[in-house]
């Protein structure tokens, strides 16, 4: 399998419907694109750029806003709130949702930015590959989590010094907040209603949350891990249990 196809589908109360296709290398997860995609002004490195970009004058667009730009013209003009049925195809299996657009949005938009060759963003690219769309805060940060510690596993093998106590995954989660900032400045501009600009809040607050909850030392989870962290006691088998 060369390609990975994720097809977003929304369906308004209006008979409306928006289609949204995403094209992945299915072994760098890397996001491939028309060449024709649209390149507004508001894609330009130098449009509204993020505090912590070390991209250089070299690049004249923005890789994440120039992939964002065909969902972001597209719902440019449409509320938070507009009630959206949303269906993505995936390649193992179909997810249908009745939500707000902004949310609808907010999955698709976080699987592109991903994906798009921003050096911050890239660092959570392997979730891409399996993707979850409408997930919760909670569903996001076991994601996260899994995701990172499987890397400091591989690490591990390859004889490098693995990050345990996932320091350097709250450095990851503070860079990308510049960039959910600076991405949610650039659609202000680019949009005349907020269901874009508010589709990357959320994933801005889901950041929040998943550095909140490693900060708390994974105390939303800890209990159901009881099995291996607080293992019942072993009891010798009585006589009238033995087997005869």
């Amino acid at each position: 399998m060369e390609r990975l196809r994720y097809l977003y589908k929304f369906n308004f109360p209006t008979g409306q419907e928006k289609h949204f296709e995403v094209i992945l290398d299915a072994k760098s997860l890397e996001l491939l694109r028309d060449q024709e995609v649209p390149k507004p002004d508001w894609t330009k490195l130098k449009f509204s750029q993020c505090s912590n970009c070390p991209l250089g004058d070299s690049v004249e667009h923005c890789p994440v806003a120039v992939n964002l730009s065909r969902v972001v013209e597209t719902f440019r003009d449409n509320d938070s709130f507009e009630q959206t049925t949303v269906t993505v195809e995936t390649p193992q299996r179909t997810y249908t949702k009745n939500v707000q657009l902004q949310k609808g949005i907010s999955s698709l938009i976080g699987m592109i930015m991903v994906t798009s060759n921003c050096p911050i963003m890239d660092r959570l690219r392997p979730m891409a590959r399996f993707h979850l769309p409408f997930a919760t805060s909670l569903e996001t940060f076991y994601r996260t989590v899994s995701m990172y510690l499987t890397a400091q596993y591989l690490l591990l093998q390859k004889g490098e010094k693995p990050d345990w106590d996932l320091t350097k995954l709250l450095d990851i989660y503070k860079a990308i907040s510049h960039v959910n900032k600076g991405m949610s400045q650039r659609l202000v501009n680019a949009s005349n209603k907020d269901a874009n600009v508010n589709a990357v809040v959320i994933l801005h607050s889901f950041g929040d949350a998943v550095s909140y909850l490693i900060e708390d030392g994974l105390s939303e989870i800890k209990d159901i891990f009881g099995v291996y962290v607080d293992p019942p006691e072993k009891t010798e088998p009585t006589p009238s249990t033995l087997p005869k």
